[in-house]
């Protein structure tokens, strides 16, 4: 296999361990996103099913009342909707995708761009060889 070859199939598997890197940080901004919806957004828990007139919640993390943290007892139904555990979870699988997906990306950049420094140097030194050779020749 010639050099060229290699350097292309190289540049071809960081590709795709770069757009794998892409991917897994898309899907840890979806992470973020749900997470962020689910504690910054108002909703509406219904008493029981089908009601009519549903609870309007507000957001669990910007709330004025006590809705965010008093339970039933108070005869508040939001408490129990959207739970901090859940919305924490959301948030911690994202850490390990996000970590992984900046690994893979750099992994892929870097081996991208030293694939491309590597050519670079050797097309300088074919040229500075090719001048070389010319003044060994001399004028003719």
């Amino acid at each position: 296999m010639r050099s060229r070859e290699y350097d292309l199939r190289f540049r071809d598997r960081a590709g795709r361990t770069r757009a794998w890197g892409m991917g897994l940080l898309g899907l840890a901004g979806v992470l973020w996103a749900w997470c962020a919806v689910l504690l910054l957004t108002p909703y509406e828990v219904e008493e029981e099913p089908d009601d009519p007139y549903p609870e309007q919640c507000e957001s669990r993390l910007l709330t004025e009342r006590g809705t965010a943290n008093e339970g039933l007892q108070a005869g508040d139904h939001c408490q129990n909707e959207r739970d901090w555990p859940e919305a924490l979870a959301v948030l911690g699988l994202s850490v390990p995708v996000s970590v992984v997906g900046v690994a893979l990306f750099t992994s892929g950049s870097l081996s991208r761009r030293m694939s491309a420094h590597a050519e670079a140097m050797r097309e300088l030194d074919r040229i500075a060889d090719e001048r070389e050779a010319r003044k060994a020749a001399g004028p003719h």
